[in-house]
């Protein structure tokens, strides 16, 4: 997976996300075979959580902010194989009893269902640190500075730590029962959410080693908005759709009395807000030529998703 690709601007959607998709699971196999494990319960569940499938949404917007700026490269493919592992320890770890105790992902039964909390727990641990691993040997095929990976590190460990990800669900745990004001629950899930969507555009336009930093102040305007109607359009989908078409368990927020977007606003307001995240994304590209077409489309499929 070292060669790179270029993508025509008349490309549709559905085919790049295809193409794309398939791209990241053949690197996210290729990574763990290159350090093959011995198959215990361990090894087990890091490939069943991180290889069953998924919309992958984050690698594209990684890949897609990369030819955004210029050529993909071998780095380009590490940040997406990276923040993917990042995504699934993450699920693993919401999953669990002790978090959000949902049985399903994906339409399969959740790591610690299928293997047990203990070992559900230590495979979120692996992939976290197969992800900082995939990033500090980046494996590259061009001359890239040895400032830009560790540049990418740094904006990774940033979103999911304690400044980011983390801080998002331990301020969604401890805001069940509780009554949110917007502001508080759009600062929440741009913690939760935002902050790895954020990280996912950064280090796909670092990767090519050719961003500017106007277009990395653009590109996190556009994540900023984007990260933040990902999880309006989850919670509306979290009303409206049914368990077989989310592959996880249908009204959970509601079932656990969380705040949401829709509980605070209702479903057209939630809706309308979602919609101005979209133009205000965008409008962040507005400087950006044909080839960031693929980040407009991602936008907007990130609020007309249905699943």
């Amino acid at each position: 997976m070292t060669t790179a690709h270029k993508t025509s601007p008349m490309s549709s959607f559905k085919a790049f996300s295809a193409g794309y998709r398939t791209r990241v699971d053949q690197v996210l196999s290729e990574r763990l075979a290159a350090a093959p494990g011995d198959h215990s319960p361990l090894d087990q569940a890091i490939h069943y959580s991180l290889l069953n499938g998924g919309k992958r949404v984050r690698p594209l917007l990684v890949y897609a902010s990369a030819l955004a700026i210029g050529e993909l490269n071998g780095l380009t493919d590490s940040a997406a194989a990276a923040i993917e592992a990042i995504h699934a320890y993450s699920l693993i770890h919401d999953d669990l009893p002790a978090m959000d105790d949902d049985q399903l992902r994906r339409g399969k039964p959740t790591c610690h269902i299928a293997f047990g909390e203990a070992t559900a727990i230590l495979a979120g641990d692996a992939l976290q640190a197969l992800a900082f691993e995939w990033l500090a040997a980046p494996h590259a095929t061009v001359a890239i500075p040895a400032a830009i990976p560790l540049a990418m590190l740094q904006v990774v460990t940033q979103a999911s730590g304690n400044k980011g990800m983390v801080a998002g669900q331990s301020i969604d745990l401890a805001a069940v029962d509780q009554a949110l004001s917007l502001a508080q629950l759009k600062q929440m899930h741009q913690l939760k959410t935002g902050a790895l969507i954020k990280a996912s555009v950064q280090i796909g336009a670092l990767s090519t080693g050719q961003a500017e930093d106007s277009q990395l102040s653009s590109l996190k305007t556009y994540a900023h908005a984007v990260g933040l109607a990902f999880q309006i359009q989850d919670d509306i989908l979290d009303v409206t759709a049914d368990t077989h078409t989310l592959g996880k368990q249908q009204g959970a927020d509601l079932a656990h009395n969380k705040p949401t977007f829709v509980s605070l606003l209702g479903i057209e307001q939630a809706q309308a807000q979602a919609n101005r995240l979209y133009q205000q994304a965008l409008d962040a590209l507005g400087g950006f030529d044909y080839r960031a077409d693929h980040l407009r489309d991602l936008a907007a499929y990130i609020v007309q998703r249905r699943h």
